[in-house]
């Protein structure tokens, strides 16, 4: 069966049509500025990307202009609409409320809206693309799949604050997690690599992108992760801070002369590496270079970057009691060596030695940790798209 991915933003729509039998990606694309000038990026499986610029006033169009494109007979990969079997949707924020996959229908759709308040920048336009692909398509089943479910596994232990309890049981602030099918995704294929059931590892997820979050798996379930209530929490990433002291906020903002909600945004869009190097880059291959060429904020930038991965590493490893597995993923795990090199240095203790050699890969399955390591460092990439589509077909598949 075929089946459309579907990853709606605010003004943006990113798309695949995936052969669920083949796992083949048949097309794909992006609709970007839509509410503004609007333009569609297209590309067929073995061709060029195409980009249109046209009007998309609202995401219903956008979902049309795709479907314009699947079935072109020049791009298109289809020949009618009734070639798409059913569509997946990215959906950030479940809450409690998912701990899986579901057949979005009315209910389901209410319950995602009630988790507006959890993730007010993304469900919205979760449910803005699935109400635009509902319009056109109302008889075509449909799916959400959701970035929280996947850690819904966490104890208590790891998942409250140190706040009063009354925080958790009125407004259920806690740790929610993201990435999440992303980890499941890593971690299933880790275990399937070594030939081993993941209900029999203890698998430590590194996805390090822009957004960048680690995972604690433990016999197939996540038992931590580091992003918290938000995807602000964890990590250093691109350009959000991580883990602060909440009293930097209140005080930079008495300081600087500016809100708290300005301080967020400012931990959210403007720290991480790209604060942290002075304003060189959220980008590591330009942080890089700027390393390479003498730039010691740059070069600390990335120092740090590396010392707070491998301390959420030696976190988990205790959470669990050991470590079987590390897998770097996401664009920075898979495709830099050079980050992996900076973090292996830390992990020692842990006898996950990584081969320098072996390390050498970018973007390709490896197992790059050394003969005799005690515990074994791959890179695994992640495709949330190909996991989306597969949680698609489990629900609603002949």
């Amino acid at each position: 069966m075929n089946v459309l991915v579907i990853n709606c933003g605010s003004s943006s729509l990113k798309y695949q049509l995936i052969n669920s039998d083949s796992e083949e990606v048949l097309a794909k694309g992006l609709c970007e500025r839509i509410g503004i000038d609007g333009a569609i990026v297209h590309q067929p499986k073995g061709g060029d990307k195409v980009k249109t610029e046209v009007a998309m006033p609202n995401h219903t169009e956008a979902v049309k202009l795709v479907i314009e494109k699947l079935t072109d007979p020049q791009v298109g990969v289809i020949k009618s609409l009734d070639e798409i079997d059913a569509v997946g949707h990215r959906i950030v924020h479940g809450g409690e409320k998912f701990a899986t996959s579901v057949v979005l229908d009315g209910e389901v759709l209410k319950a995602i809206e009630d988790c507006n308040d959890l993730a007010p920048l993304h469900n919205p336009a979760n449910l803005i693309g699935i109400n635009a692909c509902k319009a056109i398509m109302p008889n075509v089943p449909m799916v959400g799949v959701f970035d929280t479910a996947f850690h819904q596994t966490m104890p208590k232990k790891a998942y409250l604050y140190g706040l009063p309890l009354s925080y958790y049981e009125k407004y259920k602030v806690r740790r929610y997690g993201f990435h999440g099918t992303s980890h499941d995704f890593v971690s299933k294929r880790a275990a399937e690599i070594l030939g081993k059931d993941r209900k029999d590892l203890k698998i430590i997820v590194c996805h390090l992108g822009n957004g960048a979050s680690i995972s604690a798996v433990k016999n197939g379930e996540s038992v931590d992760t580091s992003m918290g209530l938000t995807p602000l929490e964890g990590l250093i990433m691109g350009t959000r801070s991580g883990d602060l002291d909440p009293a930097i906020i209140t005080f930079i903002a008495g300081k600087e002369g500016i809100s708290a909600d300005e301080v967020i945004n400012v931990c959210n869009k403007k720290s991480g590496v790209l604060g942290l190097s002075g304003g060189v880059s959220s980008d590591f291959r330009d942080l890089a270079a700027a390393s390479a060429e003498g730039n010691k904020a740059a070069e600390t930038a990335l120092e740090t970057y590396a010392y707070r991965v491998a301390k959420y590493i030696g976190a988990y490893a205790a959470a669990m009691n050991g470590v079987d597995v590390i897998a770097f993923t996401a664009g920075v795990g898979e495709n830099d060596a050079k980050v992996r090199e900076a973090v292996g240095q830390y992990l020692g203790f842990l006898g996950a030695n990584i081969d320098p050699v072996k390390n050498d890969v970018h973007g390709e399955e490896a197992v790059i940790s050394s003969a005799d390591a005690k515990v074994t460092v791959m890179v695994v990439p992640t495709n949330e798209e190909l996991a989306i589509a597969r949680e698609t077909v489990r629900l609603v598949g002949a």
